[in-house]
């Protein structure tokens, strides 16, 4: 069992000091991976949508193959310094150089420096949310640890979507008119022609994030000062080692950790893939995606404050699994929806395009499908941090969310190189994405035969 700890209570302007940082880091998921530059980099970019997924797909692999490798030896090594302020701070660093680079990529320009810095970006994104999930079980007693953590993710929720709103209403233009969708012109000289409007969310993203990563910097307690990094290095190393061999004897916490390393792959695939794979099929235009995206965080932040409750009173194991059935229904409803039926073909869906946005039948079925991932995708990674929080103690606290992030990220590689391959050699995005289906199953079953927490000795 992981020890009882009393937690000295953290003042209420450190609590949202931490959770302002999930607000600060989110643009970054929505604009960048998702809604905005994915969908432009496989749509505009590439000279063929199959091609772009591909690359695309290759990119979130390989990010996710150096974040499986160094995450915990990072949370290790975090736990001997004991400050996590500095490794945000150096990992934010080149996240937010990162992110301004995406500035360069023009249409017809070189795809692999582009996704390079898109799997940098990504990379230090995901390290500096390491430190910052550890810091989470000396901010609250167990009991509230659900409630902030999901709240602090529907506040990320709707920092991603006032971001993509800007983007929509004051940037996005239409190709054909110039004008955005409030009927005026792109600020700064934006020129849609030339893929500006996408490619102005990495500097944008970059200053979202060094803004409001501020309040946690200034007002959230640290952990107080360890050793050195050159000891902390080799401890923290030793310590990793130790706890690859402890986890396993803490049959439960291993379990859920095999559970979230499977699940977690479709959820990465899905939202690193989903805004691209509707892009290309529908043919959207940055403005119809974007507001796909709009619709889909505005009901992302109402079910993260809907799971805040759930968690308290029933447990983040049951938001969990609702979330991974929910997710498993709308990926299946979005691959078999297409140009004219949905469903596989079995309801099909006559009608010609009304004009306007979302013009279709099939366009309106996607949408639905896609709300359901709103819905889930929020509370299945809010509660899984609770949950994981609610296994630990503090003291073990780096070392173990270093493993969670192991467990999120240890074959992330795996599900967007299934999805990429598959449709490199079918020339089929729809059988591609098809594969993450068989992630969230396996997940469920898995994360069925947990225990809660999952240090629970039965």
């Amino acid at each position: 069992m992981a020890e009882t700890m009393v937690v000295q209570r953290t003042p209420r302007r450190g609590v949202w000091g931490w959770m302002l940082f999930d607000w600060a880091a989110q643009p970054f998921f929505t604009v960048v991976t998702t809604f905005i530059f994915g969908p432009y980099f496989v749509s505009r970019m590439a000279t063929d949508p199959a091609m772009g997924q591909a690359a695309w797909g290759y990119g979130i692999a390989a990010a996710g193959f150096v974040i499986a490798i160094l995450s915990p030896v990072l949370g290790s090594i975090a736990d001997q310094t004991g400050p996590r302020k500095p490794w945000i701070a150096f990992f934010a660093a080149i996240k937010i150089i990162s992110l301004c680079l995406l500035w360069y990529a023009e249409p017809g320009s070189p795809l692999v420096p582009i996704v390079l810095l898109f799997s940098l970006a990504s990379v230090a994104a995901e390290f500096s949310i390491v430190f910052n999930d550890s810091m989470m079980p000396r901010l609250v007693a167990k009991d509230e640890i659900g409630k902030i953590s999901n709240i602090a993710w529907g506040l990320g929720y709707l920092g991603g979507m006032i971001v993509l709103v800007f983007v929509v209403g004051f940037l996005a233009a239409s190709p054909e008119t110039g004008k955005t969708i409030i009927g005026a012109d792109p600020l700064f000289g934006i020129d849609p022609k030339f893929g500006e409007d996408a490619r102005a969310t990495g500097p944008i993203s970059a200053l979202w994030y060094l803004i409001f990563i501020l309040p946690m910097f200034l007002l959230t307690p640290d952990s107080g000062k360890g050793i050195a990094i050159r000891p902390a290095v080799r401890l923290g190393l030793s310590e990793l080692r130790s706890t690859l061999g402890e986890v396993r004897k803490r049959t439960g916490i291993f379990r859920f950790l095999v559970a979230r390393m499977i699940y977690q792959d479709g959820v990465n695939a899905l939202l690193g893939l989903g805004g691209a794979f509707a892009a290309a099929m529908f043919g959207w235009t940055i403005t119809e995606i974007g507001i796909y995206g709009i619709i889909l965080n505005v009901v992302a932040i109402f079910g993260c404050l809907v799971a805040s409750r759930l968690d308290t009173g029933f447990g983040s194991k049951v938001v969990v699994v609702v979330s991974l059935i929910l997710l498993t229904i709308a990926t299946i409803g979005i691959v078999s929806t297409g140009p004219g039926y949905t469903l596989f073909g079995i309801w099909q869906m006559p009608g010609a395009d009304t004009g306007g946005l979302f013009g279709t039948p099939a366009e309106k079925a996607y949408i639905a499908f896609g709300l359901l991932v709103g819905i889930a995708f929020g509370p299945v990674q809010a509660s899984s941090r609770s949950y994981m929080a609610r296994s630990v103690s503090a003291d073990e606290a780096g070392r173990y969310f270093g493993l969670y992030a192991l467990s999120g990220r240890a074959t992330s590689f795996v599900a967007p190189f299934a999805v990429a391959t598959v449709t490199a050699l079918s020339g089929s995005p729809r059988l591609g994405m098809a594969m993450i289906i068989i992630f969230f199953v396996i997940g469920l079953a898995v994360l069925l035969r947990t225990p809660y927490p999952a240090d629970e000795v039965k």
